[in-house]
């Protein structure tokens, strides 16, 4: 199976857009398709101009749907990587696609928008973010001939809805963020940086393996220039997934009092980061996707000085084309957690730094492959356990939620 998901057009992987992490309400880049409110139209998305691949005999029948969580597809984050993926997918096979909406954020609400789509013919539904279990234990079973993928939905998240197995007509993909945020940690300390931040958005288990392994590159990069004692992090979580005036004016204090890069993992909250980094000439660490162009295109060039990413455009492409193919048993009912499958080209990887858009200089794309080598190999190992917080030589220090 994983050769199959990284072999899929990897082209795509990396849209700009998780994160399950969040969205924010920022204007869309990209001309877009109408979303679909409760009730729901009939309204496909617009299909680029005469340039649809026709439909395969046995794909005839298959109308794909994306759902949106809590924001919609202009979050330059999960929802709308998933979208672009899902509509370039679509049409690049002739097949009918549409995005629903809700009306607000609930799991009644996202449950409403499932059975709009269902009612509408869509019978492969693509959703993005933990906040999709409820609904998928209150709809699964009742729809077993509709496919649903699920992007970032725990077995914990399940068990928390009370579905303790996945119906076969349901599958789900996790990623192991502590190794993108490792990559990212170690990362920055190597390019030269030693006042570092971090903030998560709300504490679910993917912003904190992020966070965690963040903590833990930085560390062991620190201790590898024996600089240990010169590093420190501090650590929030904003309690939300967008930016606002409180979140912006912990970071105005942070980067004042010497911060000079803060990882923004949350979704929009990176707007709260990227607004004080702006005013002292700070940086931005990405999350999910590569955010540089969206993150310096709104505060300065250079502001987004790497991102730690997740293959959800690739996850997306590679499970919609066995679906395609007539291979969703390799799929049905299971939950993989995806990261690290070539330690001799990052880019197959679903957790990596983005290399088409490096700027760092004193660690560079080679240090960059060497370092994933070393964590393929085993050599470098990252503790994926969220229940405590790293032990390290660098100083970490953690902030009450600021929400």
């Amino acid at each position: 199976m994983k050769k199959r998901l990284f072999a899929v057009l990897m082209a795509a992987t990396m849209v700009a857009s998780l994160v399950a992490c969040g969205s924010t309400e920022t204007p869309a880049t990209t001309e877009e398709a109408p979303a679909t409110e409760a009730p729901a139209t009939t309204e496909a998305a617009p299909a680029a101009d005469n340039t649809e691949a026709p439909a395969t005999e046995a794909a005839a029948d298959l109308k794909i749907a994306m759902i949106t969580d809590s924001g919609d597809i202009t979050d330059m984050s999960f929802n709308q990587t998933t979208y672009e993926a899902s509509d370039a997918f679509a049409k690049a096979n002739g097949l009918e696609f549409q995005y629903y909406k809700p009306t607000e954020d609930s799991d009644e609400a996202r449950t409403a928008a499932f059975n709009n789509a269902v009612a509408d013919g869509y019978n492969v539904v693509v959703v993005p973010g933990y906040l999709f279990a409820g609904m998928i234990a209150s709809v699964a079973d009742a729809n077993p001939e509709v496919t649903i993928i699920a992007l970032d939905v725990s077995q914990g998240d399940f068990e928390g809805a009370g579905m303790t197995e996945l119906p076969s007509n349901v599958c789900s993909f996790t990623y192991q963020e502590e190794l993108a945020g490792y990559m990212a940690g170690y990362a920055v300390v190597k390019e030269g940086y030693k006042k570092l931040g971090f903030l998560g958005g709300m504490a679910v288990p993917a912003v904190v393996r992020y966070g965690y392994g963040f903590v833990q590159g930085a560390d062991a990069a620190a201790t590898e220039l024996g600089i240990a004692s010169d590093v420190e992090v501090n650590y929030v979580y904003g309690g939300q997934f967008f930016g606002d005036e409180a979140v912006t004016a912990t970071m105005d204090t942070w980067y004042s009092n010497g911060t000079e890069i803060v990882f923004a993992c949350g979704g929009g909250i990176f707007t709260s980061a990227g607004e004080a980094a702006k005013k002292v000439d700070g940086k931005v660490v990405g999350v999910d996707v590569d955010q540089s162009g969206t993150i310096d295109g709104l505060y300065g060039e250079g502001v987004c000085v790497t991102s730690a990413m997740k293959g959800l455009a690739a996850t997306v492409n590679a499970t919609l084309t066995d679906v395609v193919a007539g291979n969703w048993a390799a799929h049905a009912g299971k939950i993989e957690n995806l990261g690290i499958v070539s330690g001799d080209d990052p880019s197959l990887n679903y957790v990596q730094l983005p290399t088409e858009t490096w700027s760092m200089t004193n660690f560079t794309v080679d240090d960059y492959k060497a370092l994933v080598k070393s964590m393929a190999d085993g050599y470098v190992t990252v503790d994926s356990n969220i229940d405590v917080q790293p032990t390290t030589a660098i100083k970490v220090t953690t902030f009450d939620n600021i929400h």
